[in-house]
C-alpha cells in the first residue's frame, strides 16, 4: 500500500485472512522487500479487483450509460447531469478480431492478437485489466436502472452496439439507443453541416442535449434486442481484423486495405520534398488522416506501415518504440 509517499508492506497467510484483510488492524512488515514478475503482478491485480467488485455497492448511481472509448465516455460524463454512471469501454472494436469474443477463450485471442500486431504504448496486461474490469461494470448495473447505449455511424461503435446488447441479455432493464449521428444531423446546434461520425466528436453541451431530446422515446423491445443479439452472433464468428461501416452495413476488409493509401501519402510527401527523405510515421499517419472518409485507429495504421517496412516496400530510420520514434521512405 502507498500512504504519504512511502509503501508499506503487509504479509498474509492464506485466501480467507485477504478477503477480511483491513491494513489499520496489521502492522506493516519492515526491513523487507518484495519482487514480483509481470505475470504475478498481473494476477495479483485480477485478485484485487474481483474482491473489489465482490464489496462494491453500487446503490443511487443513476440511469447507466455505455459507449465504445473512453473519450467518448469523458464526452457524457462531463456533459450529464448527475447522478448517472458512465461506462467506458477501453477498446477499439473497428479492428482486431471478433471470434468469439463474448467467450474467455475469445477475449484471450484478441488479447494475443493485439500484443502481437498493434503498438499502443501500454503494457497489455493494463489492456486487459481494463477490459475485463469494465465487463464487470456491466455486469454489476442494477436491477431496473435505464440504460443507454451511444453509437455512431462507424464500425467500432456499431460493433460496440451489438456487443455490449449481447451482455446485457440477462438483464430485463430498460434499453434506449442513442445514435449520435442522426441526433447532430436533426439537431445542428453550431447551426452549419457537419458529420458526426463519432460520439467523441461531440461537445459535452451536446451530449446533455441529446440525451433530453431522446430520453423519453421507448426502450428496445424483445423482438429488437433478439435481431441484435442474432447480429452479434454472426459477428462473433468472423475472422477479419478490419471492418469498416458502408451504406449502414458492416463490411470486413483485408487487413492490407489501407496499404496503397500510406504508399500513396508518403509518394505525394515525397514529391513536395526537395530531395527525397525520410518522413516521420506520426507525420504519415496524420497526412494519411485528412483524407480519410472514417476515424480510422492510427494504431493499425502503425501496423500496416510496419508490415511495409518487414516486407521492404519502406526504409526505416530510427527505432520503432513508438510512431514518433523513427522516420520511413519509400525504397
Amino acid at each position: 500500500m502507498f500512504r504519504d509517499r512511502e509503501w508499506l508492506s503487509y504479509e498474509l497467510t492464506d485466501r480467507e485472512e485477504f478477503e477480511s484483510f483491513r491494513h489499520e488492524k496489521y502492522k506493516a512488515v519492515e526491513g523487507k522487500g518484495f519482487c514480483f514478475d509481470q505475470n504475478e503482478l498481473n494476477k495479483m491485480v485480477e485478485e484485487i479487483n474481483k474482491l473489489i467488485q465482490k464489496y462494491r455497492h453500487l446503490k443511487g448511481q443513476g440511469p447507466v450509460h455505455i459507449v465504445n472509448t473512453e473519450s467518448a465516455a469523458g464526452s457524457i460524463r462531463v456533459g450529464l447531469e448527475r447522478p448517472k454512471t458512465v461506462i467506458g469501454f477501453p477498446d477499439s472494436f473497428s479492428i482486431g478480431p471478433l471470434w468469439r469474443l463474448d467467450e474467455k477463450i475469445g477475449k484471450t485471442y484478441r488479447s494475443e492478437w493485439l500484443y502481437e500486431n498493434i503498438n499502443s504504448e501500454q503494457e497489455d496486461f493494463v489492456y486487459e485489466n481494463k477490459f475485463t474490469n469494465t465487463l464487470r461494470e456491466i455486469e454489476d448495473i442494477e436491477e431496473d436502472v435505464p440504460i443507454y447505449i451511444w453509437y455512431g455511424n462507424n464500425a467500432g461503435e456499431q460493433v460496440g452496439l451489438h456487443y455490449f446488447l449481447y451482455l446485457l441479455r440477462d438483464k430485463n432493464n430498460p434499453i434506449y439507443l442513442l445514435d449520435t449521428s442522426k441526433l447532430y444531423k436533426n439537431y445542428d446546434a453550431r447551426g452549419e453541416e457537419q458529420r458526426i461520425l463519432h460520439t467523441s466528436q461531440i461537445d459535452p453541451q451536446n451530449a446533455n442535449l441529446f440525451f433530453e431530446l431522446k430520453k423519453e422515446t421507448k426502450p428496445l423491445s424483445m423482438t429488437q434486442l433478439a435481431q441484435f443479439h442474432d447480429e452479434w452472433k454472426m459477428l462473433s464468428q468472423t475472422k477479419e481484423v478490419l471492418r469498416l461501416w458502408r451504406n449502414g452495413e458492416m463490411i470486413g476488409v483485408p487487413e492490407d486495405y489501407y496499404d496503397p493509401l500510406i504508399i500513396e501519402t508518403i509518394e505525394k510527401m515525397h514529391s513536395e520534398q526537395e530531395t527525397k527523405d525520410f518522413i516521420k510515421a506520426v507525420i504519415v499517419i496524420g497526412e494519411m488522416l485528412t483524407h480519410m472518409d472514417e476515424i480510422m485507429d492510427i494504431y493499425f495504421l502503425e501496423f500496416r506501415i510496419g508490415h511495409l517496412i518487414y516486407s521492404g516496400v519502406l526504409e526505416l530510420k530510427g527505432v520503432p518504440r513508438s510512431m514518433r520514434h523513427y522516420s520511413v521512405k519509400l525504397r
